[in-house]
């Protein structure tokens, strides 16, 4: 069983309601919280993943325990106190304890509109949860190729070499690596024998490359996973020396090059 990172994201928005009186010295305010993920370029998108989020507020609101299964899963409430919130959001498909993932949520009126981010991993594979990976795959890469056996299409997984023009159906991805190296050195890696060397691995290994590289992301490095168009795209010389001489060593021994 493999598994996958992904960031899941909780937005608290709050503000003060000037029409009515404080309480205990405190103004009342309007807040909501909702959850959202972030894709491979950090952009933030819908929580398909999920099915549900549990919210667990404080013991004196009414009905304190919430669920909701409608996106971006929302909870709004007024009251003049700060605390922390318990929430447990669902994975789909994933029943009972193996499908949740718990955070305390601290709930502050500091800002008007903050969020916060955490990283879950998901166990996924080839044919146990296809819809799930369907969703996942908007989100970044998945370590299996099950495009052969899937005839759905967008919930597949396909990983070639291509130089420039990579397959555009919706259910390939494509590592396609930039040969803008040509014979540079970087980090004492010789980034042309690293993109020839990436350019014999088999489909399997790509995979393992692409997440090596989507784990490792900075703001430095120039990657680009388009899932639309089927393509992976990277500019080694952005990426750091540690990631390069990981890369590098992968290759050699996968690969054979010397």
């Amino acid at each position: 069983m493999s598994e996958v990172k992904r960031t899941i994201r909780i937005t608290t928005e709050q503000h003060v309601m000037k029409d009515l009186p404080p309480v205990e010295n405190f103004p009342m305010r309007k807040w909501s919280i909702s959850i959202s993920m972030l894709d491979a370029q950090g952009s933030e998108i819908p929580a398909k993943i999920l099915d549900k989020v549990t919210y667990h507020l404080h013991p004196t609101f009414a009905n304190p325990v919430r669920v909701t299964k409608q996106q971006p899963f929302i909870v709004e409430e007024q009251g003049w106190g700060e605390f922390d919130i318990p929430i447990v959001v669902h994975i789909l498909g994933i029943n009972g304890k193996p499908g949740e993932r718990k955070f305390q949520h601290d709930l502050n009126f500091l800002q008007e509109k903050y969020h916060n981010d955490h990283v879950i991993s998901i166990p996924v594979g080839p044919n146990k949860n296809p819809q799930l990976n369907k969703f996942l795959l908007e989100s970044g890469s998945l370590p299996f190729d099950e495009g052969s056996n899937n005839s759905n299409g967008p919930s597949g997984v396909k990983r070639k070499l291509e130089s420039s023009n990579g397959p555009s159906s919706s259910n390939q991805v494509a590592g396609d690596k930039n040969k803008k190296s040509k014979g540079a050195i970087k980090g004492n890696i010789d980034l042309e024998k690293l993109s020839n060397g990436l350019t014999k691995l088999s489909e399997d290994d790509l995979i393992v490359v692409v997440q090596m590289v989507t784990d490792n992301r900075t703001n430095e490095m120039n990657i680009k996973n388009d899932v639309d168009n089927g393509e992976f795209t990277m500019d080694l010389y952005t990426l750091p020396d540690s990631l390069l001489k990981s890369l590098w060593d992968y290759v050699k021994k996968h690969t054979g090059e010397a």
